[in-house]
């Protein structure tokens, strides 16, 4: 479940929405091998934490075999279908042959007499047209056509009876009453050689939509170090899902200048025509700006949730009431943080336990005389302060140096690294805001009683 699986997802999603329709999943579990219960439970984890919730209960298309199967009989009646009784060696023969001159692999048994058949292992193909063309209207990619030569005929079942791939997914998209396919252009051969599956069972072809690849932002094709990762592994790197909602949508298709949009606006607009065929590139920066901006929109006690997390994955042991002081401090590190990984570094000066560690510079500039008497007088004038809040707590720092006949710069900086304990911190007024009144005059009493 990487990154365009999630697109292909989204766009699934919204052009359901779009139209009135239903976004259906299917787990395609037919490789027993590969199918485990762990590799599934990825898809649907990341269809969850995304918010692309199906309309209906989950198909598994290996619990249909029987059904597929039956299908393969109904086509072996219609004449649509044969069985192809090749042994291994003639089948490499034939290979051979059909590379030589060029074309595709055609069976003597496509012409035979089923009464001739030997006592011997079939795979059951697909009896598909030699002349002609066959059309694929592609919703991105336009008409694009096939020459029915180049098509051969590929296999429904296999020697033990289980169905292929293409024959599964057609059936079973008829059965679900799929009416558009929306899924990545690696799939656009499949898409002819699946219309001749329909045409072969008289059934009405869904609208086709293939959409390009997403590059790395190097234009090339996507690798694990941008971007070919699970979709869970956007959430450890600390993006929200409506951040990815919204970026993935941006990703080779757009409304006007818009760049940030919510579910329901992306629904409303949506149409799979708009989707430009070339290529998207994934690009880093404004997958963060978009973040950024969801993160300063974001509920603070969810953030806060997301933070725990993400500390609690650091080792960082979190006390009774450190959610709370989590949550009141997000709105004020908030507007600088591109992820919640940020977020949870912005937080960590609030979360120290007194007293604070101070760094060594600034023990030596408190020890100074004139500092010293110059924190012990700001103590006094910020516990005076009639209210705790930053309009409060700026006016009450810059009128104290304008008492003192200073700027800022001469105690700001000694300030925060005693609030922060040398950590990154927000503004003087913000980090004293997070922390409270009492926890604030706490730390500067911390810091003066070193100089005792």
């Amino acid at each position: 479940m990487h990154i365009g699986t999630a697109r292909v997802a989204l766009f699934n999603w919204l052009y359901a929405r779009h139209t009135g329709g239903k976004f259906l999943l299917r787990i395609e579990d037919t490789d027993r091998e590969r199918s485990t219960d762990a590799a599934v439970q990825v898809i649907f984890d990341g269809l969850t934490w995304l918010g692309l919730e199906p309309d209906e209960t989950p198909v598994f298309q290996f619990a249909r075999a029987d059904r597929h199967r039956a299908v393969v009989d109904e086509m072996l009646s219609r004449g649509a279908a044969y069985r192809d009784y090749m042994t291994p060696e003639e089948l490499e023969a034939e290979r051979e042959v059909a590379r030589a001159e060029g074309r595709v692999i055609r069976s003597p048994w496509r012409d035979l007499s089923p009464n001739d058949a030997p006592d011997r292992p079939f795979v059951v193909r697909l009896k598909a047209p030699q002349d002609g063309e066959t059309v694929v209207d592609d919703q991105v990619k336009g008409l694009i056509r096939f020459e029915n030569r180049t098509l051969d005929d590929l296999i429904l079942l296999r020697t033990d009876g289980t169905p292929t791939y293409n024959l599964a997914v057609v059936v079973d998209d008829h059965d679900m009453g799929i009416t558009h396919v929306i899924r990545g252009d690696d799939h656009l051969n499949n898409a002819a050689r699946q219309t001749l599956i329909y045409q072969g069972l008289g059934w009405e072809v869904p609208a086709w939509a293939h959409l390009p690849m997403i590059n790395g932002p190097d234009g090339k094709k996507l690798s694990k170090r941008h971007g070919s990762q699970a979709v869970s592994e956007f959430d450890d790197m600390g993006y929200l899902p409506e951040a990815m909602r919204n970026y993935l949508a941006k990703l080779g298709w757009g409304h006007g200048d818009d760049e940030i949009f919510s579910d329901a606006e992306a629904a409303a607009w949506f149409d799979i025509k708009d989707v430009v065929s070339a290529p998207a590139r994934l690009d880093w920066d404004k997958l963060n700006h978009l973040n950024n901006h969801y993160i300063r929109q974001a509920d603070p006690v969810r953030l806060a949730g997301l933070v725990r997390k993400v500390l609690e994955s650091r080792d960082v042991r979190l006390r009774a009431g450190d959610d709370t002081l989590i949550a009141q401090t997000i709105p004020f590190v908030r507007d600088g943080a591109k992820t919640t990984l940020d977020l949870a570094d912005a937080v960590v000066f609030a979360l120290k336990a007194r007293p604070l560690e101070l760094p060594e510079k600034t023990r030596s500039q408190l020890a100074e005389p004139e500092m010293a008497a110059r924190f012990q007088a700001l103590r006094a004038a910020l516990a005076a302060s009639p209210a705790w809040d930053v309009p409060t707590l700026e006016g009450c720092l810059r009128n104290f140096a304008e008492s003192q006949g200073i700027g800022l710069g001469k105690f700001g900086p000694q300030l925060r690294s005693v609030l922060s304990g040398g950590a990154p911190a927000p503004d003087l007024a913000g980090a004293m805001t997070a922390l409270g009144r009492e926890e604030s005059l706490g730390r500067i009493d911390d810091a003066l009683s070193l100089l005792a």
